[in-house]
């Protein structure tokens, strides 16, 4: 595999040679700079750390600091592990945006969202119970019954009901890779990517 960490930047949309619109997401990919590299012989199973995003020195532990020395790096402020990485990269070398290419596909790893405490039509997509007449005046987005009465006389485990919505770790699969502006380090995907705007995400094929 391959993989490089990148900051969601925001969304735009370029036009195909065909002339169709398609909406894409802004990744500011690396430059990444290789701080391990782990082998079998040393750690059992093969991977490539990349740490990416400059971190101030005071705010940086000892141990982190000489982490990072070395490496000959200024310390950084995310760092991901990537096994069985198909490039050969020595300590300390940089990884940047040209390890992909136009129109291959990709997989994005993102935190979505946090949405906060949510009802069960907004979290599950409930029509509620519906009928307005009959004197059900608060009933339009509840979720009716969750359970029985002396049997089983609980909640199944598992129930939709409303609670904590979105801050989830999810891989979306799949996404093209629209266009790659190396000089900038900005890499454009096709799609929605999962996160806020300066979120970090990972780009792995």
């Amino acid at each position: 595999m391959k993989g490089i960490i990148g900051k969601k930047i925001g969304m735009t949309s370029v036009f195909d040679p065909s002339g169709k619109q398609i909406a894409c997401t802004i990744i500011e990919a690396g430059p990444n700079v290789v701080t391990q590299v782990k082998t079998t012989d040393s750690d059992g199973y093969k991977a490539l750390q990349l740490a990416f995003g400059e971190k101030k020195e005071k705010n940086t532990t000892k141990a982190e600091l000489n982490h990072f020395a070395k490496a000959q790096t200024s310390p950084k402020h995310f760092v991901k592990e990537f096994r069985d990485y198909s490039l050969e990269k020595q300590l300390g070398e940089s990884i940047t945006v040209d390890i992909f290419t136009e129109g291959e596909k990709v997989s994005v790893v993102g935190t979505t969202k946090g949405k906060g405490f949510q009802g069960v039509v907004k979290r599950h997509g409930f029509s509620g119970v519906g009928e307005a007449t009959h004197g059900q005046h608060d009933r339009s987005r509840a979720p009716g019954s969750v359970g029985g009465s002396s049997y089983p006389a609980r909640v199944f485990k598992g129930m939709r009901m409303a609670g904590r919505m979105g801050g989830d770790r999810v891989m979306l699969k799949g996404l093209k890779v629209v266009k790659i502006f190396a000089d900038k380090n900005y890499i454009l995907i096709s799609g929605a990517v999962p996160g806020h705007n300066g979120s970090i995400v990972l780009i792995q094929k």
